[in-house]
């Protein structure tokens, strides 16, 4: 008896939430990186630096996180005001949406007659009819319940997560100098194998976004470190 294999799908379905954490984690180990970074070329006090670090990590996470709910929030008010817009075309041009229907499946190679079945189909099942035209012809998913608040809370960890990386060497070191050192070489490995991750989950090259991470990070702090002595001068 013939054994069939079925094809396994591949396909990353998680893009949502690690775009969240991409745009928290990101930011969580620059900002504080150079933060810092520019307190430490300032100042000579360790205990300022963690002070100041803690500080930027609570009020960014906060920020970020309200961010991340008010951008839900504001795509999903924005799906319900464009699916009751297109019932009422469907309610008050039924004829003309389903063309648009024929017209979306002709764009995509099938032949006219079959477009019609479907579109045929479709005035039989309203609810179908709204979500592939919602789907097809404005682009447009249902999102996800309570996506607002899984967004929020997914982005303000990943920032504090992040955030900590960077403070904490300041944190178990008294000296300013051997902190900032440790806390470089520490933070530039991280943001290569965030950015190394964050390439083989995307799909893209990973070995140029690690590089591209923690070159961008490197600078922002470097140039932190350098006002903040010319500044502190």
């Amino acid at each position: 008896m013939e054994t069939t294999i079925r094809h396994e799908e591949r396909h990353f379905r998680a893009s949502a939430t690690v775009r969240d954490v991409v745009i928290g984690m990101s930011d969580g180990l620059t900002v504080p990186f150079a933060l810092a970074a520019g307190i430490s070329g300032a100042v000579g006090t360790v205990h300022v630096v963690v002070i100041a670090g803690l500080a930027e990590i609570a009020a960014g996470s906060i920020a970020m996180g309200l961010g991340g709910y008010l951008a839900a929030r504001t795509d999903a008010e924005h799906y319900i005001i464009e699916r009751e817009r297109e019932q009422e075309e469907i309610d008050d041009h039924p004829d003309e949406e389903a063309e648009e229907v024929v017209d979306i499946l002709r764009g995509y190679g099938v032949d006219p007659q079959v477009a019609s079945g479907v579109a045929d189909h479709l005035r039989r099942n309203p609810r179908a009819w709204l979500d592939f035209l919602m789907r097809f012809e404005l682009g447009m998913t249902e999102p996800e319940p309570g996506r607002a608040r899984a967004s929020a809370g997914t982005i303000a960890a990943s920032y504090v997560a992040g955030g900590l990386v960077p403070l904490s060497p300041y944190i178990f070191i008294s000296r300013i100098g051997p902190a900032l050192a440790l806390s470089v070489a520490v933070t530039l490995l991280a943001l290569f194998a965030f950015g190394y991750v964050k390439g083989l989950v995307s799909g893209t090259r990973a070995l140029r976004g690690a590089i591209q991470t923690m070159v961008t990070g490197g600078l922002a702090a470097s140039a932190a470190f350098l006002l903040a002595r010319l500044i502190g001068r």
